[in-house]
């Protein structure tokens, strides 16, 4: 998956990213957070985690929220991957990223501070 920066990924049109990726594309109900999971053969599913979510933050916190409770539950899935509002997150080790589509660029949206939490990116120093 490609990673651009956040102005580059703004200059960049929807329609030249998605214009060739056939992908799945994200539910854009209103107020709406999603798991987002394609079981082999099988199309994909959006499971509904949240309705009247807010925010897109929100959304990748109560995403966050039900990673943490698989995880100490003895599940292994470490990454997971929503939607909301038309686009989806990527959970990962690094922070959250978001994007249009299932495979098309995405940037980063909130990145973890040193205890796991979540902040957008420029809040947090590098450690030096």
């Amino acid at each position: 998956m490609k990673r651009l920066p956040l102005a580059f990924a703004a200059l960049l049109g929807a329609s030249t990213v998605s214009g060739c990726d056939t992908s799945p594309r994200p539910p854009g109900d209103p107020g709406v957070c999603y798991h987002y999971a394609q079981p082999k053969g099988k199309p994909p599913q959006y499971n509904v985690l949240a309705r009247n979510v807010p925010t897109l933050e929100q959304c990748a916190a109560d995403l966050e929220g039900m990673r943490v409770h698989f995880l100490s539950l003895g599940g292994s899935q470490v990454e997971i991957t929503g939607a909301y509002q038309t686009k989806f997150l990527f959970l990962e080790r690094e922070g959250i990223f978001t994007a249009d589509s299932l495979n098309g660029a995405s940037y980063l949206a909130l990145v973890r501070t040193g205890d796991g939490r979540l902040a957008p990116p420029g809040s947090v120093s590098p450690p030096p």
